[in-house]
């Protein structure tokens, strides 16, 4: 928007009109006036800024999602600064932790923090007079904000009042703007920054301003290309560690057979907390660099459940180069479980009823019957980016209550780009009558070897017999069905576009001399590495060890009962990593294996199998609950 303050306007336009009259015809004639101001950003996203022709001019002064300027947060860490103690030693408290990153000093923190800059630059103004002054000031967004200027190739911050040489502005300027935070409630920051320059020359001031948006933290989808597994590892020689570690190896080996690195591994805080999904989720930023190439910052959104002290990791583990975190306020409503980040999904990119989600819509869990849902700061931060616009789903029947339990999106070749996955538990009941009809009713429900870790002696003719079993799986079939009708409502998804994953789902206090009270089903918003955690001990968290209302736990809700395959990791387009199902042998194959593998080939998708009985089945999670995964950041948001 370029500004010509009213009152030099009108006597530079007075001075310049000169009325020639011959006869009867007379016509203006207009003398140059001095350079005008003219700053400009990377208003279509190409990664150039523009200065010669229009490309960058139309709609400077707006901000939509197809069209305007983006900057990042610059919330990583290039030059390792940041620490996780005290001078002293002494831990950091969970504030001072988040606080550190590259965008909270003043400085520009070497080539790669420079690559994190929007730039925005002035248009040359050769002919300006000697005696010409110039600013760049931030006018809105400026406490969210830090604005750098190039000098002889150094970066320096722009301060208030600084001033630009008449040299500056006959070169042109280099700018470069930096986000200090991400959006966290748009009606206190709707991620908006106007920048203007100001050009005074010969009693003349002219001033133009672009408006740019801090870029949205997204979170990953299934069709993003996995680049990295995060998982934890715990040390002891006890059973459950040793498990734990079998489980690591297990997984390091899947993922050289998917051609991606070793696990990165956590070490789980004060409680060994092996659920990495749940304490934090991967989000990133991104916008198009210089050569029209991606340029984006990872930034991990730590769980809003303040005991999770695992979640800090994201700062110690995690922040570096590249990589950010963030940390939600606390408040009444978190620390539950549906603030546990499995209780967060993606559904990949796709556009239905006139709206459209280039970067995908999350979906959450939450409790009708209760009125729980994710803590508001999450839930608010989330709503606040403009893009993935979360949508609730009914979760209450669950005993953790998280979405990861029954659905989840894979990459496959078909017009859309992606199928949607449920758990099916009458295709699971199906497979037991079927065996049943076939004369193996006697064969065990469970093939897994008894041992360290109890296993349920339950056999298909019992577990068919069972009025509770019947109970349980119509009501996760019922559930399951009423979801997916709002997911094929919002998304426009078709019933051929829907795998069937056979799954059975029982009560928690289904397991042998456990009651309801101290099921290994409320384990997995706690931590745990001997099985004796996991039936006894509960995190520092007020309220059940779940941290669900004594109100939503009744009726007893369900999980899991065979280890549940639609909890898994797409490892590739191609290629999912699924628990080990340990289900009836006949014929000397596993049925739920077979019927679990012909299921995810309708994608196209070949599965292997990994053990994750203990910890994660016995906890009411499987791998997916367990591990975390690191997505390709590169495709733009806005769909380019």
């Amino acid at each position: 928007m370029r500004i010509i303050h009213r009152r030099r306007a009108a006597l530079v336009v007075s001075a310049a009109t000169v009325l020639l009259t011959t006869g009867t015809v007379s016509a203006p004639v207009h003398a140059a006036g001095p350079p005008t101001a003219d700053l400009r950003a990377d208003v279509d996203r190409d990664g150039t800024v523009d200065l010669t022709g229009t490309t960058d001019t139309a709609g400077e002064d707006t901000w939509t999602t197809a069209r305007g300027a983006v900057f990042l947060p610059n919330l990583d860490d290039d030059s390792k600064r940041c620490k996780a103690t005290s001078p002293l030693g002494k831990p950091l408290s969970d504030a001072r932790l988040a606080s550190c990153n590259d965008a909270q000093d003043a400085v520009v923190n070497g080539a790669e923090d420079a690559a994190d800059l929007a730039r925005l630059r002035t248009v040359p103004l050769p002919e300006l007079a000697s005696n010409a002054t110039g600013r760049v000031e931030v006018l809105t967004g400026l406490t969210k904000t830090r604005l750098h200027i190039k000098r002889n190739g150094k970066w320096s911050l722009v301060l208030p009042g600084q001033k630009l040489t008449a040299a500056e502005l006959r070169a042109g300027v280099e700018l470069g703007i930096e986000g200090r935070d991400i959006i966290r409630d748009r009606a206190v920051w709707d991620g908006r920054a106007v920048v203007r320059l100001t050009v005074t020359a010969d009693g003349r001031t002219t001033s133009d301003d672009v408006t740019l948006r801090v870029a949205p933290l997204l979170t990953h989808h299934h069709a993003q290309r996995a680049q990295e597994l995060l998982v934890t590892k715990v040390k002891g020689t006890d059973p459950g560690a040793k498990a734990q570690q079998k489980f690591v190896a297990d997984l390091t080996e899947h993922a050289k057979a998917a051609n991606l690195p070793a696990p990165r591994t956590f070490t789980g805080g004060e409680f060994n907390d092996v659920w990495a999904q749940d304490f934090f989720e991967p989000g990133y930023v991104g916008m198009t660099g210089p050569g029209g190439k991606s340029q984006s910052i990872r930034i991990m959104i730590r769980s809003v459940q303040e005991w999770r002290d695992a979640g800090r990791e994201v700062f110690t583990k995690l922040r570096g180069p590249g990589v950010g975190g963030v940390q939600l306020a606390y408040g009444t409503d978190s620390g539950g479980t549906l603030d546990s980040m499995g209780n967060l999904e993606t559904i990949p990119p796709h556009a239905h009823n006139g709206k459209s989600y280039p970067a995908g819509r999350i979906i959450q869990g939450q409790f009708p019957a209760t009125g729980e849902k994710p803590a508001k700061s999450l839930r608010t931060m989330l709503a606040s980016q403009g893009l993935q616009d979360p949508l609730l789903l009914d979760t209450g029947w669950l005993h953790v209550g998280h979405v990861d339990e029954f659905v989840q999106f894979l990459p496959a070749d078909t017009p859309r780009g992606w199928r949607m996955a449920v758990a099916d538990p009458e295709g699971g009941l199906k497979l037991l009558r079927d065996a049943k009809a076939a004369g193996h009713g006697a064969k065990r429900l469970f093939s897994r070897p008894a041992g360290t870790f109890p296993v349920p002696k339950d056999t298909i003719d019992q577990t068919l017999a069972s009025a509770q079993h019947r109970e349980d799986n119509a009501l996760a079939a019922r559930k399951i069905a009423e979801n997916v009708a709002i997911l094929k409502r919002e998304t426009g998804v078709t019933d051929a576009e829907i795998i069937k994953v056979p799954a059975l789902y029982s009560r928690a206090s289904k397991w042998p001399g456990v009651s309801a009270a101290d099921s290994p089903r409320l384990a997995r918003t706690g931590a745990s590495t001997t099985f004796l955690d996991i039936l006894g001990k509960s995190p520092k968290k007020s309220g059940t060890a779940s941290g669900r209302s004594s109100a939503a736990a009744a009726p007893e809700p369900t999980s899991a009962w065979i280890p549940g395959a639609i909890n898994g990791v797409v490892l590739g387009n191609d290629r999912y990593l699924a628990p080990k199902q340990w289900g009836p042998v006949v014929d000397g194959k596993d049925i739920f294996t077979e019927a679990v593998t012909a299921a995810y080939a309708q994608a196209g998708m070949k599965v292997s199998y990994i053990d994750d009985y203990y910890p994660y089945h016995l906890g009411s999670g499987e791998v997916h609950c367990g591990t975390n995964t690191l997505r390709d950041t590169s495709t733009a948001w806005w769909g380019r």
